[in-house]
């Protein structure tokens, strides 16, 4: 009888048959360390070993999103599954339907991971934003029917009654937790709250697990509005406390975050009330000083002696118009009396009437040149007093000018004076005080 031979695929099939009908290889519980493991892949593909052996091991993309952890080089895991062969290489294989941490909780060892690797990111380290020291509208995400909104609102009742609460009822546990507090989230932004609290009363890693989501941390992070988050107990700590811009250990200390003490602000401004009217009294009193001595100057009880001077050169020039007139004239006569003596030499009658012709015509010129010299003078002299007038003091304030003064002093350039700095302006019926807004330097 002729031997039948069978081909590879025919045993190996028939070995794969067998793995899949044991019912001790259907599910198995095995505890063993990752080797090789493949993050890339859209399947998890890696290797189970321990000191003796080593075994392939896949997980399925389905059952990888369930875990909470990342799988690393050299963990040690338990894991839950099934042992089947793979026919194309030969080889048995352990396919995984649930793995977590041997020896450390599936959700401890996820939140140590998400914690490191937004630490690295720099997430929770960002600037803080400063919590308002007088919030009209405070913004609360938690649930509607625990202690935490009732904590808060006594808390803000007796601080600072006159603030807003606004509730958001939001889902803080469960599979519906993480969108409940996205959803609450993106609408406390597009609202006009000053701050934000948001929280929940304590419990398990598992009832606390929303809070250490990484869209959750992440939002928290990046919000626009302080948020103070006061999740679980005083030793509980989520990764929403490392991401928000405050962490309160309780409600009650969140709200005393959120709030001042009424009372206190009330006895603030009235310390700062009087201690304002103090000053300003003080400054009104310096200021009337300050314009008794401007009024008591010399340039105001006596503005006359500011003409003395101008006066003295308008005399001088006078005297020196007079004295040119007496010179002209005297010369004027010694020439007319030498006409008059060569004259009288000549004896013929018309050189005599020539020269008295010529005499009188010098006559008149020297009297028209007299004349209009003397009413040239009168006019310089006209003009002089004109010039000296517009040059006065007073009469430059009556067109709208003044004269600055800075604590007694007169101000000459914008140098001398800052902004928000107090001035006096002397005008020609009185004195003003004014306040310096701006100055612009303007080049001559």
């Amino acid at each position: 009888m002729e031997q039948e031979y069978l081909t590879v695929s025919a045993l190996t099939k028939y070995i794969k048959t067998k793995f899949d009908r044991d019912p001790h290889l259907d599910r198995v519980y095995l505890t063993g360390e990752i080797s090789n493991f493949n993050k890339n892949s859209v399947h998890k593909y890696f290797n189970l070993k321990d000191e003796n052996a080593i075994i392939a091991a896949t997980m399925f993309q389905g059952a990888y999103k369930k875990i909470q952890f990342q799988p690393e080089e050299g963990m040690k895991v338990l894991v839950i599954g099934r042992v089947t062969v793979y026919e194309k290489s030969g080889k048995y294989q352990m396919i995984i339907e649930h793995m977590e941490p041997d020896g450390v909780g599936a959700l401890y060892q996820a939140y140590e991971q998400l914690k490191k690797k937004l630490t690295e990111e720099g997430v929770f380290s960002g600037p803080k934003k400063p919590i308002p020291v007088f919030p009209k509208k405070i913004a609360i995400l938690t649930s509607d029917t625990g202690a935490v909104i009732r904590d808060i609102q006594t808390t803000v009742a007796r601080r600072f009654p006159i603030a807003q609460l606004v509730l958001y009822p939001t889902v803080v546990q469960g599979v519906h937790a993480v969108p409940s507090i996205l959803k609450n989230l993106d609408l406390v932004e597009q609202s006009d709250a000053d701050v934000v609290i948001i929280g929940r009363g304590g419990g398990s890693i598992e009832d606390l697990w929303a809070f250490n989501e990484e869209p959750v941390v992440r939002r928290v992070a990046s919000f626009s509005l302080p948020i103070i988050s006061s999740v679980g107990h005083e030793t509980d700590t989520t990764l929403t406390d490392f991401a928000a811009d405050q962490r309160a250990a309780t409600p009650t200390a969140a709200a005393e975050l959120a709030t001042p003490v009424l009372n206190d602000i009330h006895l603030t401004l009235g310390n700062l009330t009087g201690r304002l009217q103090t000053t300003m009294l003080n400054q009104l009193n310096t200021r009337k000083e300050l314009l008794s001595k401007l009024e008591k100057s010399g340039i105001f009880v006596k503005p006359e002696r500011m003409y003395e001077v101008y006066a003295q050169q308008v005399d001088q020039l006078r005297l020196k118009l007079m004295q040119g007139m007496q010179q002209r004239l005297h010369l004027a006569k010694q020439q007319s009396m030498q006409f008059t003596h060569r004259l009288q030499l000549l004896s013929p009658e018309q050189l005599l009437i020539q020269q008295k012709q010529k005499l009188e015509w010098l006559q008149k010129q020297l009297l028209d040149s007299n004349q209009n010299y003397l009413q040239d003078k009168q006019i310089r002299f006209h003009q002089l007093v004109e010039k000296l007038d517009l040059l006065s003091p007073l009469k430059i304030m009556t067109r709208g000018y003044g004269i600055v003064f800075k604590k007694g002093t007169i101000v000459n350039s914008v140098e001398q004076i800052e902004n928000n700095e107090e001035i006096e302006i002397r005008l020609s019926d009185g004195l003003v005080n004014a306040t310096v807004n701006e100055k612009n330097k303007e080049s001559l």
